[in-house]
């Protein structure tokens, strides 16, 4: 990735029309440069309607990635659970590619009373299969394992640096709002911003501060961890550090802010990451 792109986790509030093509279209429009397709309910875009967002994509220059479907849990106790939950990250990845999108992310796990280590030994071989799979088929996608809101979900900053580290194929999605309301109220300083990036220069190199992905949006936390998200401006996110750090480190990649007003809090970033 040539420079940090900004963008909305689905088609912006204020395109005229639903659907992602009209979405791709009213993110060039704002000046904003990428859109996540959000897949979170289920993979319902059929394999024609995949190829005409990769054309609007392109002609409007607009990077795409996917987010997965929620209902994905690949320690479940329940091996049905586990096969469709590795078939939704598939599925996924297939029409993903097919719209041009270049990272699939998904929530990886729960603990279930489980050891960060045996659940990490779990989730990597099936990942391992799953970027196998990819590859062979020629599916030219990065599988995101993103950093999770609650101590209940497997995917700790640490956790999801690992997994990273450990296959080939494999690249983290940094939420900073999760990584807020996981730690009740933590990394929200320049140093603890600088230290996360730290982390992921120390785990990938270089290469791991040019392909970033991000999320980035108010929350709402308690002792639990994440309650919702909120707008920028309404909650204790200490976004304008968190912008100078990513000046700072040069880093590149995409920035999906998830707030509730989409494209108002991404375009806030885009201007607050350029000043």
């Amino acid at each position: 990735m040539k420079q940090l792109l900004f963008g909305t986790a689905g088609a912006p509030l204020s395109s005229k029309k639903k659907g992602s093509i009209e979405g791709i279209r009213r993110i060039a429009e704002l000046g904003l440069d990428c859109m996540e397709l959000e897949f979170v309910r289920g993979v319902r875009m059929k394999e024609e309607t995949a190829a005409n967002v990769r054309q609007a994509a392109e002609e409007e220059n607009v990077a795409l990635s996917v987010h997965a479907p929620y209902y994905i849990n690949l320690n479940s106790a329940e091996e049905e659970k586990i096969e469709a939950s590795i078939e939704r990250i598939y599925q996924s990845a297939r029409i993903g590619a097919l719209c041009g999108a270049s990272s699939i992310v998904f929530h990886p796990a729960y603990y279930l009373g489980q050891s960060s280590e045996k659940v990490m030994e779990k989730v990597n071989g099936l990942l391992e299969g799953l970027t196998s799979r990819l590859t062979d088929e020629g599916i030219d996608v990065v599988l995101r394992p993103e950093t999770t809101g609650k101590a209940t979900q497997f995917g700790s900053l640490e956790e999801t640096l690992m997994m990273a580290t450990d296959i080939e194929g494999v690249m983290p999605c940094i939420d900073f709002s999760h990584l807020h309301a996981r730690s009740c109220g933590e990394y929200n300083t320049m140093e603890e911003f600088r230290s996360v990036l730290e982390s992921v220069e120390n785990a990938l190199g270089r290469d791991g501060l040019d392909n970033m992905h991000c999320h980035v949006s108010g929350i709402a936390y308690g002792e639990k961890g994440e309650k919702n998200h909120l707008v920028l401006q309404e909650s204790d996110l200490n976004y304008s550090d968190m912008m100078t750090a990513f000046r700072e480190f040069h880093i590149k990649g995409l920035v999906i802010c998830e707030s509730p007003n989409l494209e108002d809090d991404a375009l806030l970033l885009k201007k607050t990451f350029s000043n």
